[in-house]
């Protein structure tokens, strides 16, 4: 053994915790991957995770995309490639935007590994310590690990079954300045948000745009669910209306495969070379064998038919727990009727603590995800969010039922308690 390796082995074990960085402190699991370990369990019936439900997607179709890539042009597939991303996908990513009224040009579309990168390279380019970020009340956990990550101030605006309130828009923009606290951007899922589900109308997408047009405050939308509208078509995308303060992020994650880690960014071109330039210090380029499987999907199956089976594949969930919902839950309980995307949102009775309550929900074998995960405050306790995309419909109705029971006993329990 050498004389190294001896001295490595016998000295004393470094506290590498003391040399960490100010902003390794906002480097904290979100509760939904804490449940992770839990829920993947076959014996749990998991309504926690927003997994796509990759059983409509034919396998021996995407086998025959992955083999004529290889034969075909695989020295190109599995070599580096250009930071902005392949151009050929560029150019498709802009006929997909397309469908939601988008007329983009693909030099200004950057290819990330997935939208959540797009999301971590806008803030690091943006984001000051103690800047505000304005956020939907509740919002996506993935985005508030992100910009407590980069030291950002979250402020939440209220939202209801429309989504973001343009007077809770306004009236959060005054309280903030009037505090003296600059704001970077208003981050908002339009289109059945992560986690509540709920659609924002186009009479408010158009008034919040002309309000954050006045504050000088630019948007960045994030457009995951937009194509999964399960009776109707999504209004067009907020960077339809406007080209020019609209930073807008979009995955193939639900509508093709979450495991091929492709998204993008379609930004102003004043904000492109930045961006490129972020993602190329990060990881040199998005993967190539990624991008170019995408691209040939996209160019030889016929994709708007799968996301339509997606659609109805979701939508006979979504009925699903829904009629599990009115079966099994308590009365005092309310909860969204979302039109397409993965999610449904309840509120209990606002003495429930829906995240004391995931342990007795685990034993009755069913996992959620409580409220507060999806607020920066830590409010959200009598809430909870309930994914309907990944499980069978008898699954659902089963985990469904089995946590209706543990929150009825809950509400009586306490019950119980207030008259002894």
């Amino acid at each position: 053994m050498s004389e190294i390796s001896t001295r490595h082995q016998t000295g004393a074990p470094q506290n590498l915790e003391q040399r960490f960085a100010a902003r390794a402190a906002g480097m904290q699991p979100s509760e939904i991957r804490a449940l992770f370990a839990v829920a993947s369990r076959p014996e749990i019936v998991s309504l926690a995770g927003g997994m796509p439900n990759l059983s409509a997607l034919p396998m021996k179709m995407m086998a025959s995309v992955v083999n004529d890539l290889i034969l075909t042009n695989g020295t190109e597939a599995l070599q580096y490639g250009s930071g902005q991303g392949h151009p050929k996908l560029r150019e498709q990513i802009c006929e997909v935007m397309a469908l939601e009224g988008i007329r983009a040009h693909p030099e200004d579309v950057v290819v990330t590994t997935g939208s959540q990168q797009a999301l971590d390279l806008i803030s690091r380019i943006f984001i000051d310590p103690g800047d505000v970020v304005l956020v939907e009340a509740p919002s996506y956990v993935g985005a508030l690990g992100t910009f407590h990550q980069y030291q950002a101030s979250v402020v939440h605006v209220s939202m209801d079954n429309d989504g973001l309130i343009p007077d809770a828009l306004r009236d959060a923009i005054k309280t903030t300045r009037a505090a003296g606290r600059k704001i970077k951007f208003l981050y908002l899922i339009p289109n059945y948000q992560n986690p509540t589900g709920v659609l924002l109308p186009a009479d408010r997408r158009t008034e919040i745009l002309d309000i954050c047009r006045k504050e000088e405050i630019f948007v960045v939308e994030d457009n995951p669910y937009g194509l999964l509208g399960f009776d109707r078509p999504s209004p067009n995308a907020m960077r339809a209306e406007d080209s020019e303060n609209v930073i807008y992020l979009g995955s193939f994650s639900k509508t093709i495969a979450s495991g091929l880690r492709v998204g993008w960014a379609l930004v102003p071109p004043s904000l492109k070379d930045k961006l490129v330039i972020a993602s190329e210090s990060s990881i040199l380029c998005p993967s190539n064998f990624s991008q170019m499987t995408i691209s040939n999907y996209l160019a030889d199956q016929p994709w708007r038919d799968q996301i339509a089976s997606f659609c109805e594949l979701y939508k006979v969930r979504r009925d699903a727990m829904l009629q599990a919902l009115e079966e099994h839950f308590p009365a005092s309980a309310t909860w969204t009727k979302p039109g397409g995307g993965f999610y449904v949102w309840v509120n209990l009775p606002p003495e429930i603590d829906t995240k004391l309550l995931v342990p007795k929900a685990i034993v009755a074998k069913v996992a959620y995800v409580p409220g507060t995960a999806f607020y920066a405050d830590g409010l959200g306790s009598w809430q909870l969010r309930l994914s309907f995309c990944h499980p069978t419909p008898e699954r659902i109705h089963q985990g469904v039922a089995a946590l209706g029971g543990v929150i009825k006993q809950e509400i009586e329990r306490r019950s119980s308690n207030k008259l002894n």
